[in-house]
C-alpha cells in the first residue's frame, strides 16, 4: 500500500499552477500600481492646481470611486463594460478595476501632500522663470514624494489584497489557483496557509521597496 503524499510533496507537485498564480497577482498589481500613480498624480494636481471645474470633476470622480467596493468595479468593469461593445478579458477587467481603485486612492494622497507645501516655493519658482511642469518636477514633485511615501505604500499592499477579488470573474491569480489546487489534493488549511505566506512575501517586498526609496530621497 503506496503511504500518502507530503504537504511538501502535493507543494512540489503543484508548483507551477502557484508559481504561475503569484506571477499573475504580481503582474496585476504592479500594473494597477503604475497605471493608478499615473492616473492619481494627474487627479492630485487638478484637486490642488486645476480650476473650478476640473477640481470638480477631479473630485466627483475620486469620491464615488472611493466610495465604491472594489469588488463592484471588478464586476462592472468585466460584465458592464462588456454590454456596450468594449469585450476585456478577465484580466485586462481586474487591472482596469485596480487601476481606477489605485488612482482614486493616489489622487487623495498627492493632493495631501501637495497642500501641504508652502505656496511660496511655487512663486518662487514662477519668480525665475520655472513652467508649472518644471515647477512640478524639480520643487514640488520630490517634496510631495518624500511626504506621500508611507501612504503609497500602504495602496500598494492594499493592490495586492485587492487582486484577490478578481478570481470571482476567473481570473487564474494566486488566490483562484490555491483553490483548484485545494479541490484537488483536500488540503484546505495548509494551502490557504501557504498562500497567506505568498501575499506576505509579495507586500513584505513592497514595503522594503518602499522603505529603500525613502531612504534615498532623505539622503538627495
Amino acid at each position: 500500500m503506496n503511504p500518502s503524499p507530503s504537504f511538501l510533496d502535493l507543494v512540489w507537485l503543484a508548483r507551477w499552477p502557484l508559481l504561475y498564480g503569484l506571477g499573475t497577482t504580481v503582474a496585476i498589481s504592479l500594473l494597477a500600481i503604475a497605471g493608478g500613480t499615473v492616473i492619481g498624480t494627474l487627479l492630485g494636481l487638478a484637486l490642488t492646481y486645476g480650476n473650478r471645474f476640473l477640481r470638480l470633476l477631479a473630485r466627483a470622480y475620486t469620491d464615488f470611486v472611493r466610495g465604491t467596493p472594489v469588488l463592484v468595479l471588478v464586476l462592472a468593469s468585466f460584465y458592464i463594460l462588456g454590454t456596450i461593445g468594449l469585450d476585456l478579458s478577465a484580466f485586462q477587467a481586474g487591472v482596469l478595476a485596480l487601476t481606477v481603485f489605485c488612482s482614486s486612492h493616489v489622487g487623495e494622497i498627492t493632493r495631501g501632500a501637495l497642500q501641504t507645501l508652502p505656496k511660496g516655493q511655487t512663486e518662487a519658482a514662477k519668480a525665475i522663470g520655472l513652467t508649472f511642469g518644471q515647477t512640478f518636477r524639480y520643487v514640488l514633485g520630490p517634496q510631495a514624494l518624500r511626504l506621500s511615501l508611507p501612504p503609497l505604500v500602504n495602496t500598494g499592499a492594499e493592490m495586492v489584497k485587492a487582486s484577490t477579488l478578481l478570481s470571482v470573474i476567473g481570473v487564474a491569480e494566486l488566490l483562484l489557483r490555491t483553490q483548484e489546487v485545494i479541490s484537488r489534493t483536500f488540503q484546505s488549511l495548509p494551502f490557504y496557509l501557504l498562500a497567506g505566506l505568498l501575499y506576505f512575501t509579495v507586500n513584505f517586498a513592497i514595503e522594503r521597496l518602499g522603505r529603500l526609496v525613502e531612504r534615498r530621497l532623505s539622503a538627495a
